[in-house]
């Protein structure tokens, strides 16, 4: 509707019109609000909310930690993960990644939290706006940076947006349509400029209004390019922020949008492949080529041994991956190989069962499993501590069996060899390494080398 012929003192106000005199202070009766003017006042960002935060971590550096917060905590809710900040920040992360906070449509739903019924909101089955920014504070305070998950290409049936018709796309006969195979929600319409702009809107209203620190974008493969391109540059533009933009998607334009990050899809299900189908660690390698397509140097893929889609889908880390042990070689090579490395909770406490959809039916049981959280917390930590892990050149020794490369940066030179099988395997180490002196790089203890090393089961040895 058009604002641009109202006046003050008609006998019926808009009531957009009545907060707008509020906001401005009173009008004379004669005059006429512009069009431009009203526009002004409605769209104005939301009020900064506290301080932004100023230790956003450099994009390589990441570690970062999803939180399902349905099956967090006994109380299922954002103040059980407020309890257990500290927890997550021994760990050595440094961005938390939680997922959508929205309230759930309940039309056509199946309880999904990615049907989002309101995106200024937070669900009532979690808290309040002031128990996220309790969250997002004491990550700040702890210097853990947070993002959101937010769910672009869909809405639930009975958002306020579906009024909108033109905002979904439509069938033939004029119905609004879902995504294939997705019934519980309804297909946005991404050539709508309305609907983008009230998105980028509601992204923006989060930033100010909750102090976050990026989104982690759902289903990125489906929006177009060019509104990820609209998107990402107007929330870059809020100059206050340091934003983390993490695309849940493959497609290769997701770095020129001017996302930091792409998911690791592609890495994970070969990493599959290679434990479940006997494939050769050596097709590592051609996915590490793959999912690099288009990016810079600053440009990462989010690596992980699990999330919340295939451990409800398809197991557990243990699951997967040859047990407890096969499962931290396989982290290993999720962490240090190329990329930034991904926890799902209760991966680091070797939580045994699936967190299966819609995620309500499941409580992490924390006390589980000390040995494997000091495992993980060891590997993390050398990542942190080590520059040429996170930053450094990637060159590939792997042969069938071992997943086998360095990470070169400046005279720093790390070596890595995880065996992927569930047997020993003698490596012939590269002619650089051979018959030479090296350290643990995780107890800097030395270690004479010959030609060859014999690996353990699933074991990985690190060398500086």
């Amino acid at each position: 509707m058009s604002l641009s012929h109202f006046y003050i003192g008609k006998p019926i106000l808009s009531i957009k019109v009545l907060l707008l005199t509020i906001l401005l202070g009173g009008c004379n009766n004669q005059t006429e609000l512009k069009s431009a003017e009203v526009s002004n006042v409605l769209d104005k960002d939301p009020v900064q909310y506290n301080v932004p935060f100023s230790k956003v971590p450099d994009a390589r550096d990441v570690v970062l930690y999803q939180v399902n917060i349905r099956s967090f905590s006994m109380t299922h809710n954002i103040q059980g993960i407020i309890s257990r900040l500290d927890s997550i920040k021994s760990l050595g992360v440094n961005v938390i990644y939680l997922m959508p906070i929205y309230p759930v449509g309940t039309l056509k739903a199946v309880n999904s939290p990615y049907c989002v019924k309101d995106y200024k909101s937070v669900n009532p089955e979690f808290g309040s706006i002031n128990d996220l920014r309790a969250l997002i504070d004491g990550a700040h305070t702890r210097g853990m940076s947070v993002i959101l998950d937010w769910v672009a290409n869909h809405t639930s049936w009975d958002n306020p947006w579906i009024k909108n018709k033109s905002w979904y796309q439509q069938d033939s006969s004029g119905q609004i349509v879902s995504p294939k195979g997705y019934n519980d929600v309804a297909q946005l319409n991404f050539k709508n400029a309305d609907m983008r702009a009230a998105m980028i809107k509601a992204m923006k209203y989060w930033i100010y209004t909750a102090n976050c620190d990026g989104f982690r974008c759902d289903y990125a493969d489906g929006p177009s390019f060019d509104f990820w391109k609209q998107a990402i540059d107007t929330l870059r533009n809020i100059q206050t922020h340091k934003l983390l933009m993490l695309a849940e998607g493959s497609r290769g334009d997701h770095f020129s949008a001017g996302f930091n990050y792409i998911f690791g899809f592609k890495f994970f299900d070969q990493l599959k492949n290679v434990y479940g189908k006997e494939k050769s660690a050596l097709s590592l390698d051609s996915i590490n080529a793959l999912e690099y397509v288009n990016a810079n140097d600053l440009n990462r893929v989010v690596r992980y041994t699990s999330n919340h889609d295939v451990n409800s889908s398809d197991g557990t880390p243990q699951d997967l991956f040859g047990g407890t042990s096969g499962s931290m070689a396989a982290f290993v090579a999720v962490a240090y190989m190329k990329g930034i490395p991904m926890i799902y909770n209760g991966q680091e406490v070797g939580y045994p069962k699936r967190i299966e959809f819609p995620f309500t039916s499941s409580v992490i049981d924390w006390t589980l499993n000390p040995d494997i959280k000091s495992e993980y917390k060891q590997i993390i930590a050398l990542w942190n501590s080590n520059a040429a892990l996170r930053r450094g050149v990637l060159k590939s020794y792997s042969n069938a069996d071992i997943c086998a490369f360095t990470k070169i940066l400046g005279d720093e030179t790390v070596l890595i060899m995880v065996n992927l099988r569930n047997k020993i395997i003698d490596y012939p180490l590269p002619l650089t390494f051979a018959n030479t002196t090296r350290c643990d790089a995780f107890n800097n203890n030395p270690i004479s080398l010959g030609s060859n090393i014999t690996l353990q089961p699933y074991s990985y040895i690190v060398l500086k």
